[in-house]
């Protein structure tokens, strides 16, 4: 139900400190970018082995990395949930949907590692074919999928503690086990001579580090460890409506990739360069966005609905301004970043077609990310699932695949992109300002 006073901008709407806020967003920040840095050393380590184990590498990493990120609901869902509980004081109740989800995790994971197992070698032949690169693909995948029961128990992890606004412990244990790991992956490829394969032990590695941490954080919380099939229902509900929604994501992303790769060389090259600053940027404006799910999921569960939309219209205002200041530093580096990526004229030639389509997006994407936050920290999942299928069916996809009819380019893929994110922005603004979302209640029906 909502309070008495339903307008997103009311003038009794209550505040929060910005170091609240960002308390929490930094060290998320740090978390999101600790994994992508550990790839870039592992990729850099494995690289002076030459072309082909880093091509299996690469391929390999793709297909744990498709995994994983559908199955991000064991982060985002358990915050909102966790969150509410902790702000109605109910904090046993809340480390125990972390302590549900981790069983969750466990039991996804475990099934994965079974299924990865057998499928590697026919997965990974779909996408390379026969030859050197798909073996190695599948030597390095079949170590590192016994670290996917605890990619997602990491996940269940980070989603608690956010849940109950504990930012540092979560930085500290996925840096712990990704520091260790960076350390000894040169040490097991080269010391030990592992190759490839000494690279998929350092990544288990670094897992087993970080999950092992979080599991004595839930045993040292001295709360009930045994598994409640009911919650973890519940859990899985939630995690439905993430899961389709990252499905969208993936068939655009993909999409996007494979016009791309049909327009030329050059287009492919330009577009990955561009996508990966793209991600790069999402990471950061996320940041502020796991703020917002744990502080509106709290109010939400206080009872106090006008302090969570006075929470979304700050949160929704950073966004912004960060998002206009990404967008002029990258604007202004646009003669120049594009050289630290590549060197071929023809792939700088076509990097502009893409580029000032990313630059303008910035702004769009601070506002978008903002309320994805505030919308999942209220439990809004269905209606955030519905708007990115509808955004994805109504305006990526379609432009995406015009674009390799009618050889449009990386301009007509982008301009998908910037459909996607302007409808997008439309449907979460109708919805935050409706304040249909505001639901208060330690438990969102």
């Amino acid at each position: 139900m909502l309070d008495e006073t339903d307008a997103p901008d009311a003038p009794d709407a209550e505040r929060v400190p910005a170091r609240r806020i960002f308390g929490l967003a930094v060290p998320a920040l740090g978390v999101l970018a600790a994994e992508p840095l550990y790839v870039l050393i592992d990729t850099a380590v494995v690289g002076h082995l030459g072309a082909l184990p880093l091509a299996g590498l690469a391929l390999g990493g793709v297909v744990l990395a498709q995994v994983s990120s559908q199955l991000t609901f064991l982060s985002y869902g358990t915050t909102s949930r966790t969150a509410r509980l902790h702000g109605a004081g109910r904090r046993p109740e809340a480390v125990a949907e972390g302590v549900q989800a981790t069983w969750l995790a466990l039991g996804v994971g475990l099934a994965l590692l079974v299924a990865g197992q057998l499928l590697a070698v026919p997965v990974t032949r779909l996408l390379a074919g026969d030859g050197p690169v798909a073996d190695g693909a599948v030597s390095w995948l079949r170590i590192a999928l016994f670290g996917a029961p605890l990619i997602l128990v990491t996940m269940a992890g980070n989603g608690w503690m956010r849940g109950v606004q504990d930012g540092a412990r979560p930085l500290r244990y996925v840096l712990g086990g990704n520091g260790i790991s960076a350390v000894l992956c040169p040490a097991l490829v080269y010391g030990a001579g592992w190759g490839l394969e000494g690279s998929a032990i350092a990544n288990v590695t670094a897992q087993i580090i970080s999950a092992t941490l979080f599991l004595r954080a839930l045993v040292r919380e001295r709360v009930s460890l045994r598994p409640h099939p009911r919650v973890i229902r519940a859990q899985l509900s939630l995690g439905r409506d993430l899961v389709l929604r990252s499905f969208a994501f993936q068939a655009c992303f993909v999409s996007a990739a494979a016009v791309a790769a049909r327009t030329s060389t050059a287009a492919v090259g330009a577009h990955q360069v561009v996508l990966q600053l793209w991600t790069f940027l999402s990471l950061v404006l996320d940041s502020v966005a796991i703020a917002a799910q744990s502080l509106v999921g709290a109010a939400l569960g206080a009872g106090s609905s006008r302090q969570a939309r006075g929470l979304a219209t700050q949160i929704i205002r950073y966004g912004l301004i960060m998002g206009c200041v990404l967008g002029v530093v990258f604007a202004a580096l646009s003669q120049v970043l594009p050289h630290v990526f590549t060197s071929d004229p023809s792939v700088l030639r076509e990097i502009p077609h893409a580029w000032w389509f990313f630059v303008g997006l910035q702004p769009i994407a601070g506002i978008v990310f903002a309320l994805d936050g505030v919308l999942l920290g209220a439990g809004d999942a269905a209606f955030l699932r519905n708007a990115t299928l509808i955004s994805a069916g109504l305006g990526f996809l379609p432009l995406i695949w015009a674009s390799l009819g009618y050889g449009w380019g990386l301009a007509g893929i982008w301009t998908g992109l910037s459909l996607f994110m302007v409808f997008r922005l439309v449907a979460v603004a109708a919805r935050w300002r409706s304040g249909k979302w505001a639901v208060i209640g330690a438990v969102r029906a």
